[in-house]
């Protein structure tokens, strides 16, 4: 199992057990940006049956279960719900892009080779973040925003919307802002 991880934070932000997309080039996938599908699972307190049976004083109780309806991936990887309207979000993601155009330097600078695969992610990453950024702002009212548990400001912020049929909602990733560990 591959685990992705926030490079500026650690924390985990998902793993491969979700369907990601953004991971096959070769299927005209958008590589800039990985998409994880979500779903909502019920979730709630664990039954436990001591194999004992009730006393006849005792009528039997009825408990709410406590039980409910949460994302998989927000749930499954602790991540906690921060709130950015256009002005904060801006400032934020500004900050966040220089900081992860930095990395992607340094990285090229490392291979010394123009033609290598992170000199080219470096020079293309600018434009794709732009573009990206854009369609966020302008649509900033239907995302929910989302970092990791230990909530460093310095973190990715995740982004979750809904397809286009409205019900299924899904998570959007930097991929440059995440490193994977094979567990």
């Amino acid at each position: 199992m591959l685990v992705f991880k926030d490079i500026f934070s650690n924390d985990e932000l998902f793993s491969d057990v979700f369907d990601i997309k953004g991971r096959n080039e070769e299927k005209g996938e958008d590589p800039f940006i990985y998409e994880v599908d979500c779903a909502m699972i019920t979730v709630g307190p664990t039954d436990v049956d001591t194999g004992a049976n009730a006393s006849a004083e005792d009528a039997e109780e009825q408990l709410e279960d406590g039980s409910s309806q949460v994302n998989n991936v927000i749930y499954s990887n602790r991540l906690q719900q921060t709130n950015f309207d256009k002005k904060t979000y801006t400032t934020y993601i500004k900050g966040y892009l220089k900081a992860l155009q930095e990395k992607l330097k340094e990285a090229a600078e490392k291979k010394n080779d123009p033609n290598s695969k992170e000199a080219k992610r470096a020079e293309a990453f600018q434009a794709e973040a732009q573009e990206f950024v854009k369609k966020v702002i302008k649509n900033i009212k239907d995302y929910d925003f989302y970092t990791g548990e230990t909530m460093n400001p310095d973190g990715m912020v995740a982004l979750l919307n809904y397809r286009e049929d409205g019900v299924t909602p899904y998570m959007s990733f930097f991929r440059d802002g995440l490193t994977q560990m094979k567990v």
